[in-house]
């Protein structure tokens, strides 16, 4: 069976815009790349049920959001000045689009309409600075929704994780913030799909934060764990974090050490490390397992490569298939 797989990239270098390639789901071959939309530097990707496509968009020098049909074109920008969106995602029941401004430390709410397309419905500023270099501003990195339906938002620049109520038009109310370990720069967040537990990455410090999730947007936490080997002492920021469907297993990305971590998850919900294997490539700065589960593909900024690898349902490792797929500076990929 062949899947369509789509990239998003920047555009600094070689790439265009937002490409698709074939995914062959017997083989783990990726073959037929080509361009999907041209679109400046579309770093992040996220599709509805009726598979519109939202995107970190940039228009006459101004930055913000992005939306296309499925066939690539273009339904509309939403920008404004300065540096465009780093993350966006889809809330079908109340049919709206969040995102997150790196560079202005924002929360952002969109509104869908019927054809698809987007209108502004709020924004939040957020506040303060951390102890890392990397942190004398807000930096919005992750806006995404908690399994009972609050918008939750990472910050790296302030270590805040902050959760909102949403309203039906799409108007936010601050509820609550956790903090994570000072300068640790927390990026995205995924929750675990049966235990009341999210794994909350972290950029600056390369740990992975285990919190016990009591709902209404309230987290304690439970365990810190490292992304690296003992002993590996050069530069690494974390990145990517995803899930197994059966919820047995984590795994995460970095940049730096150039490397997947798998850990086994245990009974309570805590993390146990499993295996460290190299992307080989430079940058793997996203990654997604195959929608059966049988497959987990990285993609990388600074090699222009994506790299596949088999994987074991049953124990949760990784063993490579190929790295020499090219893809010009991807830095996101998606079904």
């Amino acid at each position: 069976m062949i899947e369509t797989i789509y990239f998003g990239t920047y555009t600094r270098r070689l790439s265009q815009g937002i490409y698709q390639a074939d995914f062959d789901t017997e083989t783990g071959q990726l073959s037929n790349l080509k361009l999907f939309a041209a679109e400046p530097s579309p770093t992040y990707l996220a599709f509805d049920q009726e598979n519109h496509l939202y995107t970190v968009g940039s228009k006459d020098g101004q930055g913000g959001i992005a939306a296309y049909q499925t066939d690539g074109t273009l339904l509309n920008h939403l920008v404004t000045e300065g540096a465009p969106h780093c993350y966006v995602a889809v809330d079908e029941k109340r049919s709206l689009v969040y995102g997150a401004n790196y560079h202005k430390g924002q929360v952002l709410v969109y509104k869908r309409k019927e054809d698809g397309s987007l209108e502004l419905a709020d924004t939040v500023q957020h506040s303060g600075h951390g102890p890392h270099k990397n942190q004398t501003s807000p930096h919005v990195h992750f806006t995404d929704l908690t399994p009972d339906q609050y918008l939750v938002t990472c910050d790296l620049g302030t270590d805040e994780v902050t959760t909102y109520d949403v309203n039906p038009e799409g108007k936010l109310n601050k509820i609550i913030t956790y903090n994570c370990s000072p300068g640790a720069g927390a990026r995205h967040l995924v929750f675990h799909n049966h235990y009341k537990i999210a794994y909350l990455i972290c950029e600056l410090n390369s740990t992975i934060e285990v919190l016990i999730y009591d709902g209404v947007g309230a987290f304690e936490k439970m365990q810190v764990i490292s992304t690296l080997p003992e002993g590996f002492n050069d530069f690494n920021g974390t990145a990517a974090i995803r899930l197994s469907q059966d919820g047995k297993y984590l795994y995460a990305s970095n940049r730096g050490h150039d490397s997947i971590v798998v850990y086994t998850i245990l009974a309570d919900g805590s993390l146990e490390l499993l295996e460290f294997v190299p992307t080989n490539g430079k940058t793997p700065r996203d990654f997604i397992l195959s929608p059966d589960q049988e497959f987990l593909i990285a993609v990388h900024q600074d090699s222009d490569n994506a790299t596949v690898f088999k994987r074991n349902p049953e124990t949760g490792r990784l063993a490579e298939l190929s790295n020499d797929f090219h893809v010009p500076e991807a830095v996101c990929v998606t079904f």
